[in-house]
């Protein structure tokens, strides 16, 4: 059940003027399912993108980093649901590159200007010839109206699609900024199994747009954590199309910063989505991290407490078991690290000062906070003025049965 997570209805989800996106059913895993997505660009359209830092990156994320590094401008992406293409080797190399193939020769375009993407189970071969079989039919389904169908066509074990759309004004011109997200397990940053895409009809170059995609991954995609895990096939895509007719060449352009804003505000958002959807969470945790002397070791307090089961656990039952917050903040590797000068919070609750329990809490409180759906857990380490966030999600009985059952 996912943790009030918003869904935009579809009335209110806008499309962007230059992208069109058809949706198909290549019975990939399941039969029936819709399970293929084309995205088509208009011409002029820039694209960057971040991906998964693990080392066995799947074979559709090696061809989407060699296609973005060719200097083609991408035209099109190809997504699958059902079948991760990872841990196949050269024929899942070869497999992804008949996706790009096949998505090309329906559009009329270089193999080399479409992205693939693949999510679902690892280590199985990609049955690519189904995708081939259906590509006709995604492309005839091809409309600028079709985010809400594509949220629902990219999901794995999702329970709702992620959907973000908001509109801005940049000196009269109106800029749309929507975008779609999956991933409910196997979430852990670098990249946080996820996939995002986000697009706008505002124009950016090509060098900006790809300082700015990474921007946008570090402080959202690159913030979140369901199980520690990172995945194989983790991409985030952020598509300017130009067509509303604000260009932005650089960071100096006053536009800039409005337009950032917004686009972060909605990766923020889908990214946040995928954690209020995690696999059998009850739980939506914000973790921040205040006063460290350095973002490394902000974000390493932040993640030792996201990343704990004791904690994640404690949080599923509401039980205000708040030591095992303590001893996470004490390992997470911050050597010098005074305990007397840490702080915590229970969402207003002061819990612990001074190197142990703050003498006025009572557990009563501290159980109050733990109940509620949303939590809010907050550090002062005493080093510094460097703060970070992370949000993360409880585990549930359910996330053990989601995943024991995940390839039945």
């Amino acid at each position: 059940m996912a943790v009030n997570l918003v869904i935009p209805d579809r009335s209110a989800v806008y499309p962007v003027d230059g992208v069109e996106i058809g949706i198909a059913s290549a019975g990939i895993r399941k039969p029936g399912k819709k399970d293929l997505t084309v995205f088509r660009l208009a011409p002029g359209t820039t694209v960057a993108g971040v991906f998964t830092k693990n080392r066995f990156k799947a074979a559709p994320v090696k061809r989407s980093e060699i296609n973005l590094a060719s200097n083609t401008p991408i035209q099109a992406l190809i997504i699958n649901t059902g079948n991760a293409n990872a841990g196949t080797g050269q024929p899942g190399d070869e497999a992804a590159q008949r996706m790009c193939e096949a998505t090309a020769q329906a559009l009329g375009l270089a193999a080399q200007a479409v992205l693939p993407f693949s999510t679902g189970v690892i280590l199985e071969p990609l049955p690519v010839e189904k995708i081939e079989s259906a590509m006709p039919d995604a492309v005839a389904d091809l409309a600028a109206d079709h985010w809400y169908e594509a949220a629902h066509s990219i999901m794995t074990t999702d329970t709702q699609p992620k959907i973000h759309s908001s509109q801005i004004t940049l000196e009269g011109h109106t800029v749309t900024i929507t975008g779609i997200s999956k991933g409910a397990g196997m979430i852990r940053p670098n990249m946080a199994t996820m996939l995002g895409y986000l697009a706008t009809d505002a124009g950016l170059s090509q060098p900006l747009l790809q300082r700015l995609v990474t921007d946008l991954a570090n402080h959202s995609f690159n913030r979140i954590t369901v199980d520690g895990d990172t995945s194989t096939n983790d991409s985030f895509i952020l598509m300017a199309t130009g067509r509303s007719g604000a260009m932005i060449e650089s960071e100096d352009d006053r536009r800039f910063m409005p337009l950032r804003a917004a686009l972060m505000a909605a990766a923020t958002d889908l990214a946040c989505k995928i954690v209020r959807d995690a696999e059998g969470a009850t739980k939506f945790m914000t973790i921040r991290v205040e006063n460290a002397s350095t973002q490394a070791e902000a974000l390493k307090v932040a993640y030792a407490i996201a990343h704990s089961p004791l904690v994640k656990t404690a949080f599923f039952a509401s039980d205000p078991n708040l030591g095992r917050i303590l001893a996470a903040i004490g390992y997470a590797g911050i050597e010098d690290l005074d305990v007397d000068q840490v702080k915590l919070w229970l969402g207003d609750v002061l819990v612990a000062q001074d190197g142990g329990r703050h003498p006025d809490y009572q557990e009563a409180q501290g159980q109050a906070v733990m109940s509620e759906a949303e939590i809010l857990v907050r550090v002062s380490l005493g080093r510094g003025e460097v703060s970070e966030t992370v949000y993360t999600c409880d585990f549930s009985h359910e996330y053990v049965t989601i995943n024991a059952d995940y390839r039945s």
